[in-house]
């Protein structure tokens, strides 16, 4: 890299960069924040203005300093976005029957009675997560990840889409079966 006279050191540039990237975070932040103090209609404006209505349960989320994280992680590249990552998210006492979580990463995210029936969670990963007394009645989990997942009470049905040995582990686990895939 030439030296100009007066040019930034590559010390200064580092340093430049982070407040740069303090300063966008901050942005990112604000406007996570804007998004989560409007009303389930104005968010739902606002992913359609973003290109990313489908992920309209973003609607129902409650304000607090986890999802504030993960509103974030989803206004950064709205248009990058594939799959829905929720990471210790709080989606508890939430309906969010017939979602489509195929793929997303709800690793350590708080699902505790939330209703999760007929929902796609197709390739979804729960490590970690809290599914005690989630009701996921008619859900399709193939080659869901449960690894540490809290599914004490959590009803699956008929657990489509498990193995016999998944379905083993979590009935030791606390999982419920067997349950008929109606709304009834």
């Amino acid at each position: 890299m030439p030296t100009y006279p007066y040019s930034p050191t590559p010390h200064m540039h580092k340093a430049n960069n982070m407040i740069m990237l303090n300063r966008e975070n901050q942005y990112l932040r604000y406007t996570a924040i804007h998004f989560l103090e409007q009303s389930p209609e104005n968010r739902l404006a606002i992913l359609e203005e973003l290109g990313i209505a489908r992920y309209g349960f973003l609607t129902k989320l409650v304000f607090n300093e986890t999802n504030l994280i993960c509103i974030m992680q989803f206004l950064q590249n709205p248009d990058q976005l594939k799959y829905p990552i929720l990471i210790g998210a709080d989606l508890s006492n939430l309906n969010l029957d017939s979602v489509n979580f195929m793929q997303g990463n709800l690793s350590y995210a708080n699902l505790q009675n939330s209703s999760l029936r007929n929902a796609n969670l197709i390739f979804t990963n729960f490590t970690g997560a809290d599914l005690r007394n989630a009701d996921l009645i008619g859900a399709t989990v193939s080659q869901a990840i449960w690894l540490d997942a809290l599914v004490d009470g959590c009803k699956l049905g008929l657990g489509i889409g498990l193995t016999t040995i998944q379905k083993k582990d979590l009935q030791a686990r606390g999982a419920l079966f067997n349950f008929v895939d109606d709304k009834d």
